[in-house]
């Protein structure tokens, strides 16, 4: 078996990032590293944040930074990863791509303790960079110049110290003196020595300056100074002239400014009222805003408030007070951006990320600490408190859609419509959620409007080749068109010239600013002037097909004629040409006029006998046939789309112009082929199925180029987006017939009719491969399960640390009271009518969190979802400190008439530091009431442990309880006992079940296939792994295979070897005697493993299932970074040659950005077996031609035909 892996939806969690000007202009661009992928992203003018570039570098990226050396224009960004190296990129803003400026080797590739990479540290002015290990080593190295103004690197100077780890670096900024670096360090060689454990207790972490001396060219340790215990957080302060220099240290509780030869100044951190005593307040993330004269911090804490750090200093740059002020609360990030334009990005550490907008710079009076009010007590220093409010400084202008992280996801069509949907789990905590993901991309509606009829198409005109907006919505019904004009609001006319009493045929401009109409018996020419001019059909001839640019017209007579009209230089529409082709004409298109050109050269003539013909319209050979294609069925609609030729542009590659012709044709194929610019033949066929109806083709405008809307059974777009063309589905119902569209409100919209009503919709953010349907759900969810005759979703969510949802309304009423009777603290400046009215509505927990508890406290539900209307039909509350951890559905043999029962498996009092049993574990069967909306429970059965996994089993439930795996019948008042097998090595957290075969997945020790005896009831293991696996997600293929992820991000397939399977059928006694011996202290068979392959990320839900109406199944997966992919399996040997001789080839050629081996990376713990990564395979188009072409050359290809089996696998999965 071969597998193809291809990621269908990128990582959406962010890691890190950074901000700069990477383009080299004014705007300001974020770089984000979503775990191997790279991303570059930039808020267009509406505030949405547009992603310009994403790159998968096959490594895992683990720190950002940028610098500019001093005086240039342009910022690097400096990459540390996984890969050993220390990598130095530019973006190159023609090719749109990142350029690898330097590539440094300086140690081992993997994320080891050692080995820098997890920390990178950056002069301010530019002039050097540090970059840290998590223990022992660091290395600066020095950024110059050289005479060609190109970036120059030294070598690395070691400022390593042993036995000591780092929990953060930073650079100091002091002008222009010797570079200085920061860090937080713990030294632990005498812990290390001391067994009593006392060293340990008293070990000190110290702040430590490097200096790098660039006239001796190597670093000194300059100064150190022991810190609090808890500091785990340096913040870099403006210094040089525009500020006191030196570094804030964040601590628990506590924020310090130190610098050398100044004395601490310290400000405690306010907390929240509803935060117990003795939990502290860490930092977890900063951003620092700079302007000439003034700056400030943004540092937010581990609950997701933001703080306003500002200092006070003298005229010697003594600081002399620190000031700490409430902002904002927002969920918590992994890294927040201070945009110049006035935007704060923030990174989310779970769910979204978001863009705000700066309403005010939190300049009113609110809660604050200083170190001038710091008051010393005997518990230690008092603690400041302040009540959380709604957003004041910030405002949300955009919200990016993250999956991260997915606990579990299942593949289901619940709504009959033509693909299946992906329904997954997502999110942490209050911003929990259930997202029903369709292949596709997003629409938002503009306007629906009711038409007196039902219309027939719909076409958009400008009065003027140069006008910005649409004039006119034109619309045909069977005997009518209708005119709207768009304005301000968009109403019929009478006076725009068309004639309003016939259908039409076609609406578009001629020449600059003349208007036409064609109908079925003739074409209305409208000047500019208003003098109408009309051709006229000869005899009883009517005009059944049309074709037009902005110069020539083609009709079809019925019959067949042809007749071919162009534009002459005084504006008339002459008549050029006749041809008689044999038979009736299916359908017409001619292509855009070329920039420059007088005419275009090609049309393209459909007919019913299945032929597609290019004719030239050149002056020389008018009307004579260049090239004819056969196709499979009668084509329906075709269109001619010039792809822009472009030195690279945002797409990347270099491309001549050239000139596609794409078909629909009857049977629901779209066929895609291109047309020569000199002969006019056709080649490189490209076809695809897109639905049970003959797609009609449209041009439209997206982001500026031309795309083309295909409509089918439902609609779907073609376009370019970075190098690659895509056909992507629209999450929209069918239509009939489409437009582009254009005016102030809506500047790159579509118009269509679909049944009696006119639509305007415009597609927010290309490159997606699915759109999101959002449940809010309430606590973290952590395993579903589809109902299989009610179509509903059962979800079990649980939260550890929270309180449940009686507590936490007691709790806010009691805080609320409290902070009425001594008014919250306010400062006196605000007025007192704030306390009635607006204080009164509750903060949403998604954006203020859930008050925290004792970690062995749970909250915790079950929850009876019908997905259609999105609502929730029962949600039960589990009482007692339970937590629900596994669930199935089960059907009891004895018991038929209760139907289908759902299993749920919880524990109570569960604590995992340290690491505690639970005080009980049980098993409540619940049945549906009220047509399968609401659960009734049955009974609840004691079990001695935590019932991680159910499984149904020959009419009876099989659960894993710790390292047991037990058979359990129905009672009446509780579960009964049948059978159990003690010998499992950990922990059992999966079961699947097939036949009488049982395959039980342990936590630690990857899969068993066991055997059930009836007649003897007992449940032996006779085959297991060799391989110790840490599972994580689980899926059973077939009767033999089994395929698994661990939790260091590899997938696996694993089989029994056919010979042993056959013999354990045979065997009377089922491998029983084998099973009494034993081998390797484990089961007497071992299984093989057959595919290998790292991901990258921890796979938390692996599934079978077929994206496409009669695509072949593949395995998908989703990942804690809230990626999806898919492996297929090939079909043909031929196949897997060709695409392990490309993946070859790229390797060498195109090896990954960030310094990792792609190999290596694919194999980073067992060797990557039978899977070839199409993720690389789809970095071919990105490639320039040469490199394109000389790949193609060593595969005896030609570079299109390479890409068309690309895009023809592509089209297998999705």
């Amino acid at each position: 078996m071969f597998l193809y892996s291809l990621t269908l939806q990128p990582a959406t969690g962010i890691v890190c990032a950074t901000y700069g000007n990477f383009t080299g202009g004014k705007t300001q661009e974020i770089v984000v590293a979503r775990g191997k992928v790279l991303d570059l992203l930039r808020p267009d003018d509406n505030g949405k944040l547009q992603t310009l570039l994403s790159v998968e570098v096959f490594g895992a990226i683990r720190s950002l930074a940028q610098f500019r050396l001093t005086g240039s224009q342009k910022d690097y960004i400096v990459v540390g990863s996984d890969s050993g190296r220390i990598v130095i990129l530019e973006y190159n803003k023609e090719k749109n791509l990142f350029e690898k400026v330097h590539q440094e080797t300086f140690g081992k590739s993997g994320c080891r303790r050692i080995v820098p990479g997890q920390y990178l540290a950056v002069d301010p002015k530019g002039r050097a960079v540090m970059i840290g290990a998590c223990e022992k080593q660091k290395l600066v190295y020095v950024l110059n110049r050289d005479n060609a103004a190109r970036l120059t690197i030294s070598s690395p100077l070691e400022a390593h110290k042993s036995h000591t780890i780092v929990y953060s670096i930073t650079g100091v900024d002091c002008g222009f003196d010797n570079p200085i670096f920061a860090a937080i360090e713990l030294d632990y060689s005498e812990a290390d020595q001391d067994s009593t454990g006392q060293a340990a207790n008293e070990a000190q972490k110290h702040l430590t300056f490097y200096e790098l001396d660039l006239g001796l060219n190597h670093v000194v340790r300059k100064w150190t100074e022991p810190i609090d215990n808890g500091a785990n957080m340096l913040v870099t302060v403006p210094g040089g002239g525009d500020g006191p220099s030196g570094v804030l240290v964040c601590a628990e509780n506590f924020v310090i400014y130190k610098n050398q030869n100044q004395p601490d100044v310290r400000a405690v951190i306010p907390r929240r009222q509803d935060l117990p005593p003795n939990r502290g307040v860490l930092i977890v993330s900063a951003a620092t805003h700079k302007q000439k004269a003034l700056f400030f911090f943004l540092l937010q804490t581990e609950y997701g408030d933001i703080f306003k750090v500002t200092l006070d200093y003298d005229k010697d740059d003594q600081v002399t007070e620190l000031k700490i002020k409430y902002f904002d609360t927002i969920p918590v990030t992994s890294a927040m951006c201070v945009l110049k334009a006035g935007f704060l990005f923030a990174a989310s550490e779970f769910g979204n990320h978001s863009l705000y907008q700066f309403q005010s710079i939190g300049e009113d009076p609110e809660v604050e600490s200083s170190s001038s009010t710091l008051v010393e007590t005997e518990e230690g220093y008092q603690p400041v408190f302040f009540q959380p409010r709604k957003l004041k400084n910030l405002v949300q202008i955009d919200d990016i859609e993250s999956l991260m992280p997915i606990m579990d996801m299942k593949v289901a069509n619940l709504f009959e419509e033509e693909t299946p949907q992906i329904f997954s789990l997502c999110g942490r905590g209050p911003r929990s959620s259930l997202r029903i993901l369709r292949p596709g991309l997003a629409v938002t509606e503009m306007a629906v409007s009711p038409l007196p009829g039902v219309p027939s198409a719909v076409w958009t005109v400008k009065k003027h080749a140069n006008d910005e907006f649409d004039a006119y919505i034109v619309v045909s019904f069977v005997n009518a068109t209708l005119v709207l004009s768009i304005g301000e609001t968009v109403e019929e006319v009478s006076d725009s010239g068309f004639l309003d009493t016939t259908p039409s045929l076609a609406i578009s401009l001629l020449g600059d600013d003349s208007l036409m109409q064609v109908h079925p018996s003739g074409i209305r020419h409208i000047r500019a002037d208003g003098r109408i001019n009309e051709w006229k059909t000869p005899g009883k001839k009517t005009i059944v097909k049309v074709g037009y640019n902005r110069m020539q017209v083609v009709i079809a007579l019925s019959g067949g004629e042809l007749i071919y009209f162009e534009m002459d230089m005084s504006g008339q529409l002459m008549e050029i040409e006749k041809r008689d082709m044999t038979g009736d004409v299916a359908c017409l298109d001619i292509a855009p006029v070329p920039e420059g050109r007088q005419r275009s050269r090609f049309l393209a003539v459909g007919s019913y006998d299945s032929t597609i013909r290019i004719l030239s319209l050149d002056p020389d050979d008018c009307m004579q046939i260049l090239s004819v294609q056969a196709v499979s069925s009668p084509p329906e609609s075709l269109l001619l789309l010039e792809v822009q030729a472009s030195t690279g542009g945002e797409d990347g590659a270099d491309h001549p112009a050239s000139v596609f012709l794409n078909a629909g044709l009857q049977n629901g194929v779209l066929l895609r082929t291109e047309v020569d610019m000199v002969t006019g033949q056709l080649s490189d066929t490209r076809t695809r199925f897109l639905g049970l109806r003959a797609p009609k083709l449209f041009s439209a405008l997206v982001r500026g180029r031309r795309a083309m809307l295909c409509l089918s059974s439902r609609p779907w777009l073609g376009y370019i987006h970075q190098g690659h063309f895509l056909l992507t589905p629209l999450s929209y119902e069918t239509l009939e017939y489409a437009a582009s569209f254009s005016s102030d409100q809506c500047a790159e919209g579509v118009v269509a009719v679909a049944g009696d009503a006119l639509r305007v919709f415009t597609i927010e953010r290309l490159g997606e491969t699915f759109n999101q349907t959002v449940v809010p759900l309430r606590y973290t969810p952590r395993k579903f399960i589809l109902h299989p005759k009610q179509n509903s979703l059962i979800i079990l969510e649980s939260d550890q640390g929270a309180f449940n949802t009686e507590d936490r309304e007691a709790n806010k009423k009691e805080a609320v009271e409290a902070a009425d009777s001594h008014e919250n603290g306010k400062a006196d400046g605000e007025d007192e009518d704030m306390a009635d009215g607006e204080d009164e509505e509750p903060l949403p927990d998604e954006q203020y969190g859930y008050p925290k508890a004792e970690s062995n406290k749970w909250a915790s539900c079950i929850r009876v979802l019908d997905p259609k209307t999105s609502t929730t039909t029962c949600l039960l509350e589990l009482q007692e400190n339970e937590a629900a951890f596994s669930l199935c559905a089960v059907n009891f043999h004895d018991n038929k008439e209760l139907g289908t029962l759902i299993a749920v498996g919880t524990a109570k009092d569960l604590q995992f530091m340290p690491k505690k049993e639970a005080s009980g574990g049980f098993i409540h069967i619940y049945r549906f009431a009220d047509e399968g909306k609401v659960l009734e429970l049955v009974h609840k059965t004691p079990v001695d442990g935590v019932p991680t996994a159910l499984c149904q089993f020959q009419g009876r439930l099989l659960v894993g309880v710790g390292q047991v795996l037990r058979i359990y019948d129905l009672g009446k008042r509780k579960l009964l006992r049948k059978c159990e097998n003690k010998n499992f090595p950990n922990t059992i957290i999966a079961i699947h079940t097939y036949g009488d075969r049982i395959y039980v997945g342990d936590i630690q020790e990857s899969f068993h296939y066991v055997k059930y005896r009836r007649d003897e009831n007992q449940l032996y293991t006779f085959a297991d792994d060799s391989c110790p696996r840490w599972l994580t997600a689980s899926l059973h293929i077939d009767f033999d295979t089994m395929a698994g992820a661990d939790k260091f991000g590899n997938i696996y397939v694993m089989r029994l070897p056919q010979d042993v399977s056959e013999e354990i059928e045979d065997d009377p006694t089922g491998g029983k005697i084998k099973w009494e011996q034993g081998r390797l202290n484990g089961a007497p068979n071992k299984v093989e493993e057959i595919i290998q392959f790292h991901v990258g990320e921890v796979v938390t839900s692996l599934q079978k299932a077929s994206l496409i109406p009669g695509g072949g199944e593949s395995v998908l997966y989703g990942t804690i970074m809230g990626s999806m992919g898919a492996l297929l399996p090939f079909s043909s040997r031929e196949d897997v040659d060709f695409f392990s001789h490309l993946e070859m080839h790229l390797r060498q050629e195109n090896p990954p950005l960030c310094g990792r081996d792609h190999m290596g990376f694919r194999s980073a713990y067992f060797p990557v077996k039978d899977v070839i990564d199409g993720d690389l395979c789809e970095q071919y188009p990105m490639l320039t031609s040469e490199l394109q072409k000389k790949i193609a050359d060593d595969l005896d290809r030609t570079p299109g035909e390479i890409l068309k089996k690309l895009e023809d696998i592509k089209n297998r999965i999705i």
